[in-house]
C-alpha cells in the first residue's frame, strides 16, 4: 500500500492506495498535532510500504512525522515548491516559501489541462494561476469561510454553513444574525472567486479551465458563475505526478481526476468583467 499524507494547519488528511491496482482502499483525517502517532484513526502502518507527503505544517511537525515513519517504513517522499518541476515554473520569488499544497495543486491541475486556475478552499482560500507552456503566474490568499467568520467575533463560528444549500439562498440577505454572517462570509468568498478568476484572464488574454480543491469547495462551487470541476484528491494528485509508484500513474491517470471543465469563451469573461465594473 501507498499511504498519501496532505498535513494542513488545522487538519491531516490521509489515504491508502493500492499499489498492483492504484484503487484508493480507504481514506480518513485526524487534526494536526505535535506529535503524530499510530492509532485508531490512522492507517495500520505494516501494510504499508511507502510513504508521499505534502505538509504545509510546522517544519517540527514534518520531522517528527517522518521520523517516525521512516522507523516502520521503507520509502518517504516529501514535496517541496521548487523553481520548476514537471513543465511549470514557480512563479514566485523564492519558490520555497510558495506552500507546497498549493504547487501540487499547481502541478497536477498543469497536468490535467495544461494551464488552470486551481483553487483550494481551506482554512484560507487560495488561487494559482498557471498559463498554457507552463509559467505560473503566482497567486492570491483570502480567508476561508471559517476564518472569515472567527473574525467577526459574533459567536457564530461554530454554526456552518451547509453544503447542500442553494447558493441562491445562501447570496439573499440574511434573516437572523447567523444567517447574515453565513450569507456574507459566502457572497465575500464567491465573489473573489468570480472577480479574480476574470480580471487574471482578463489581463492576461487566456480563458483558464478552474479547479477546485479543499473542505470547503463543494460548497463555494455552488454559488460560482464560471464553469469549473471540483477535484477533491488535487493535492494527492500533484504527490502522484510527482512520485509515481504504480502502473496507472506512470502512465499519467490521476486519481479521482475529473473531466476537464468547459473554458468560457474570453469574450464572455470580459464582458461580465465589465459589467460587473460598471454597477
Amino acid at each position: 500500500m501507498i499511504l498519501d499524507l496532505d498535513i494542513g494547519n488545522t487538519l491531516s488528511k490521509w489515504r491508502l492506495k493500492d499499489v498492483a491496482s492504484s484503487e484508493i482502499r480507504s481514506r480518513g483525517a485526524v487534526w494536526t498535532r505535535e506529535e503524530w502517532r499510530p492509532g485508531a484513526d490512522i492507517p495500520d502502518l505494516d501494510v504499508v510500504e511507502a510513504v508521499r507527503i505534502s505538509s504545509v505544517a510546522r517544519e517540527s511537525v514534518l520531522r517528527d512525522t517522518v521520523t517516525l515513519l521512516r522507523r516502520q517504513v521503507g520509502v518517504v517522499h516529501v514535496a517541496r515548491s521548487t523553481p520548476e518541476a514537471l513543465g511549470v515554473s514557480c512563479g514566485y520569488d523564492e519558490p520555497g516559501r510558495l506552500g507546497v499544497d498549493r504547487w501540487m495543486g499547481v502541478l497536477a491541475g498543469y497536468q490535467l489541462t495544461g494551464g488552470c486556475c486551481s483553487v483550494d478552499c481551506g482554512s484560507a482560500i487560495t488561487m494559482d494561476f498557471v498559463l498554457p507552456g507552463g509559467r505560473h503566474l503566482g497567486g492570491y490568499i483570502i480567508p476561508g469561510l471559517r476564518l472569515m467568520k472567527e473574525s467577526l467575533k459574533l459567536g457564530t463560528r461554530n454554526v456552518t454553513i451547509d453544503p447542500d444549500s442553494e447558493a441562491d439562498e445562501l447570496l439573499a440577505p440574511g434573516h437572523n444574525t447567523v444567517e447574515a454572517v453565513n450569507h456574507g462570509i459566502y457572497m465575500s468568498a464567491v465573489s473573489a472567486v468570480n472577480r479574480i478568476y476574470s480580471e487574471v484572464c482578463d489581463r492576461e488574454g487566456v480563458a483558464l479551465p478552474l479547479l477546485l480543491t479543499g473542505g470547503d469547495a463543494r460548497v463555494v462551487s455552488r454559488g460560482l458563475r464560471i464553469p469549473h470541476a471540483v477535484w477533491p484528491d488535487m493535492v494527492y494528485a500533484g504527490l502522484e505526478t510527482c512520485y509515481p509508484l504504480t502502473a496507472a500513474e506512470r502512465a499519467g491517470r490521476l486519481a479521482g481526476a475529473p473531466l476537464p471543465p468547459a473554458v468560457p469563451p474570453l469574450e464572455k469573461v470580459r464582458a461580465g468583467l465589465a459589467y460587473s465594473m460598471l454597477l
